[in-house]
């Protein structure tokens, strides 16, 4: 991709423990060699995720930001992302050929979107441990982010989820946009991922 206007920016959102950090690491392991990226995490109080993928040295650590929200981080991606905003002007100097920028946000709902001031696509994480019906309470992040993933599905058996069920009620949800299915621990559904990014992001 020609960075003409500046990096894609791509949020990542979702609850804690869906598998945020770990897309985000097995984006920059399959991209990062191809293009100039970085990656921007918002968690409440602390680091941490920002420092686990310095440690998994999924890319060089000065293209890793953490930034410390102070409340709930969503808010900082949605509502007011000045301090987001920030943070992605500190790369663009930093790095004037960046061309993919992540932002990596946990959300305690399922209206954790962002701002389309701040990126110019979105995907959100949910995993099917959190239960049967999340599909089909068509929230705004489920039904308006430009790509969904559900995640630990070999988890369905030990927590009563019927995968079947779940595709019929996420393409309803959906009404078209694209879903990927997977399990970040054995790769499954990376490709899908990164595919998406390369093709609609223009990668």
């Amino acid at each position: 991709m020609k960075n003409i206007n500046g990096p894609l920016k791509i949020g990542i959102g979702g609850g804690i423990g869906t598998g945020k950090t770990s897309l985000t690491e097995a984006i920059a392991k399959n991209i990062s060699k191809k293009i100039s990226m970085a990656v921007i995490s918002n968690d409440i109080y602390t680091t941490e995720d920002a420092e686990y993928l310095m440690k998994a040295q999924v890319l060089p650590i000065d293209r890793i930001k953490g930034v410390e929200t102070g409340g709930c981080p969503h808010t900082a991606v949605r509502d007011e992302p000045s301090i987001n905003l920030l943070a992605v002007e500190e790369m663009k100097k930093k790095f004037p050929d960046l061309e993919l920028l992540l932002l990596e946000s946990g959300g305690d709902n399922l209206a954790a979107t962002f701002s389309p001031e701040l990126v110019d696509m979105s995907i959100y994480m949910f995993d099917v441990c959190m239960g049967q019906d999340i599909p089909r309470k068509k929230s705004p992040a489920i039904i308006k982010s430009d790509l969904l993933v559900i995640n630990k599905i070999d988890l369905a058996p030990y927590v009563d989820v019927d995968l079947d069920q779940m595709k019929k009620d996420v393409e309803e949800a959906r009404n078209g946009l694209p879903y990927v299915f997977c399990d970040m621990k054995k790769n499954i559904g990376i490709d899908k991922i990164t595919d998406f990014l390369i093709s609609n992001g223009g990668l």
